[in-house]
């Protein structure tokens, strides 16, 4: 546990839902954990104890990505934890693979909906449908302009042209809109849906005081890492960072006492604590940032070395890569940075 983690508390310790089944964390509302196959080794689900058009059953919050792993454990899931009841609807608060790659199969089996934001929802799509979704060469281009040139790496984002259909390959063709400040009632709780920007394009968390206050966090508030912040191919000029900077200082409107539910870690309590965390972990690498540009002009590559102290796989250099230009794009846009096109074809920047 780094120093951070410390000041915040972990109500249930050390204590993990086992694969396949699920762990009570409040009256009505049960956690999952299932594998992902990347350095962020898993990833929290959901179930909450539902009634809905006058059938009794679960709500499920998020989905794990596409895989027979994450299938089966699903499978482990409705045997040993549904006292026999259905799934009515699935609520998925992103697009990433990790949280809407199984919601195809999820409304399938349970002929039921899948709730997301509209945002999300066709975001998702375009991400399962589009030749080179999230890699091949128009990520490889993008990432070469901003540094990363070196033929191995180029070749290997190249090649990653299918990589999120192999974990989204396919999204429900019908869906049901959420959007910020609307209430679903929930196995007799009342949550409400709170937008958040910067990690995906309209990301829901959900929020409660029934019985004392949680939030489903999604994504947006993580106990032990930063949520990842980037600028990608599709927006090219994208300025992702202020607007998750906002968010997060939105969600110290909640109570401090709040219990949450992060996606990723153990659920914790200590939100606003969390949220001054992360605004000095930015503030320190817009300062990083600021200084190194400030001795010579410099690419999103080139300050990957300033920004991470670790060696990174390709899967963690991508992110990276979107994380520098997402702190060079809040300056730029704030005119501390201007940028210029060398010709090399690669973009810089340095003070303005």
């Amino acid at each position: 546990m780094n120093p951070q983690e410390q000041r915040l508390e972990y109500p249930l310790g050390d204590c993990l839902p086992p694969p396949g089944t699920s762990l009570e964390v409040a009256p009505g509302l049960r956690w999952v954990r299932m594998g992902l196959p990347f350095a962020l080794d898993h990833i929290n689900l959901w179930l909450l104890r539902d009634r809905l058009d006058g059938r009794e059953g679960w709500t499920l919050v998020d989905c794990g990505i596409a895989n027979d792993a994450t299938r089966q454990a699903w499978e482990q899931v409705f045997d040993r934890e549904l006292h026999g009841l259905p799934v009515l609807r699935v609520v998925v608060t992103h697009m990433h693979p990790d949280h809407i790659g199984l919601a195809h199969w999820l409304t399938e089996r349970w002929r039921c909906r899948m709730w997301i934001s509209a945002t999300d929802y066709n975001a998702a799509r375009v991400g399962s449908l589009r030749a080179g979704g999230h890699g091949g060469d128009s990520a490889a281009a993008f990432f070469a302009s901003h540094g990363l040139t070196d033929p191995q790496s180029v070749e290997r984002v190249r090649q990653r042209g299918n990589y999120y259909a192999s974990m989204v390959p396919r999204v429900p063709e019908q869906f049901r809109r959420l959007m910020d400040a609307q209430v679903l009632r929930i196995g007799g709780r009342d949550w409400r849906c709170i937008a958040g920007y910067g990690h995906a394009p309209e990301h829901i968390s959900l929020y409660t005081e029934d019985g004392g206050p949680l939030l489903i966090s999604g994504d947006m508030l993580l106990p032990r890492i930063s949520t990842n912040v980037s600028v990608f191919d599709l927006e090219p000029e994208g300025n992702p960072l202020p607007l998750y900077l906002a968010s997060i200082q939105d969600l110290c409107g909640l109570h401090e006492d709040t219990l949450v539910l992060p996606s990723h870690g153990r659920p914790f309590l200590g939100l606003h604590e969390r949220v001054r965390q992360l605004q000095a972990h930015h503030a320190e690498r817009l300062h990083e940032v600021l200084q190194a540009c400030s001795t010579a002009p410099r690419s999103a590559a080139d300050l990957l070395e300033v920004m991470f102290k670790r060696q990174l796989d390709l899967h963690q250099t991508t992110f990276a890569m979107g994380e520098a230009l997402a702190h060079l794009h809040a300056l730029w846009f704030e005119g501390r940075l201007e940028r210029r096109l060398g010709e090399d074809g690669v973009w810089r920047f340095a003070s303005a």
